[in-house]
């Protein structure tokens, strides 16, 4: 029987301005594990991401990026004490219900790449 285990799932995400973007995601509470020229290796807990050095329009503008956490409170609060929207110039919108059962919040970083932070939630009846 072959083994068809997983081990993870890393998505490559753009960058326009390469230097800004790892400043950014260490600001937004990411740890730069390992980085080259081109290419940056970030992790939050056991999710990370590939950050490249790699910029097409079209595709950064619908980039879009998941961050499931256990506090979704605590990662607002964290971006609010850092004042990424101000720093970066980036859009943040605050703490939403979905109607699916999820608390989350949207920031894009300097790219353009939209992401959604948050928790699971009681689906709303």
């Amino acid at each position: 029987m072959p083994n068809l285990n997983t081990v993870e799932i890393k998505a490559f995400v753009p960058a326009r301005d390469f230097e800004l973007s790892k400043r950014f995601y260490t600001d937004l509470g990411f740890t730069l594990a390992w980085g080259s020229d081109d290419m940056a290796y970030f992790h939050a807990g056991s999710c990370s991401f590939l950050l490249q050095r790699f910029y097409v329009k079209e595709h950064a503008d619908n980039f879009m990026m998941h961050l499931l956490v256990e506090d979704v409170e605590s990662w607002w609060q964290h971006v609010c004490s850092q004042q990424l929207g101000d720093k970066y110039g980036v859009r943040i919108l605050p703490p939403e219900d979905r109607p699916w059962g999820m608390r989350d919040f949207v920031i894009d970083d300097p790219t353009g790449v939209l992401w959604r932070i948050g928790q699971n939630t009681d689906p709303v009846q």
